[in-house]
């Protein structure tokens, strides 16, 4: 499977600024057709864009573009003829996957090169992903998020009564 990257080069003072922020930041990957909107499985995306986002700011990064994708049919292609492979190498670094559906033998390679892969019901604009994304990293994210984050807190044991 060929697989396309494109990418933004930036001058060194601007990536300077965007590393050195205090505010958590997450790479995001989301599953597309057409660089718009959130619109494709997994094993159909055409594209993956993406995005590093922050509470109050987010930022294209790459697009990576796969010649080469299911046909959401179900079948199986013959053995040693990789699909998955190629995606997910092309999505290391990022922390979320968003895609519209995503199968178990799938899910599970994502989910052990420690991208945390969310399916949504419906397609909907990057714009709008992303501002979510913002929102939720910014008030009260959800535990799965924290943990994404790096900012989940250890349990406490403080109800575990030291007297039997």
């Amino acid at each position: 499977m060929s697989v396309r990257h494109l990418q933004l080069v930036e001058r060194e003072e601007v990536m300077s600024v965007t590393a050195e922020s205090d505010e958590p930041k997450l790479r995001v990957a989301i599953a597309t057709q057409d660089m718009k909107g959130l619109n494709a499985h997994f094993g159909s995306a055409r594209k993956f864009a993406i995005y590093d986002v922050t509470p109050t700011a987010s930022r294209f990064v790459s697009a990576a573009a796969f010649d080469d994708v299911s046909d959401e049919s179900g079948s199986h292609r013959r053995e040693g003829d990789d699909r998955i492979g190629p995606k997910i190498e092309a999505l290391n670094g990022c922390h979320l996957l968003f895609c519209l559906a995503i199968g178990g033998p799938s899910a599970a390679k994502v989910i052990n090169a420690r991208i945390h892969p969310v399916k949504l019901p419906a397609p909907e604009p990057i714009d709008g992903l992303i501002g979510r994304v913002q929102t939720m990293m910014s008030t009260n994210p959800p535990p799965w998020l924290r943990k994404v984050m790096g900012t989940a807190q250890p349990r406490s044991m403080d109800f575990l009564d030291e007297e039997d």
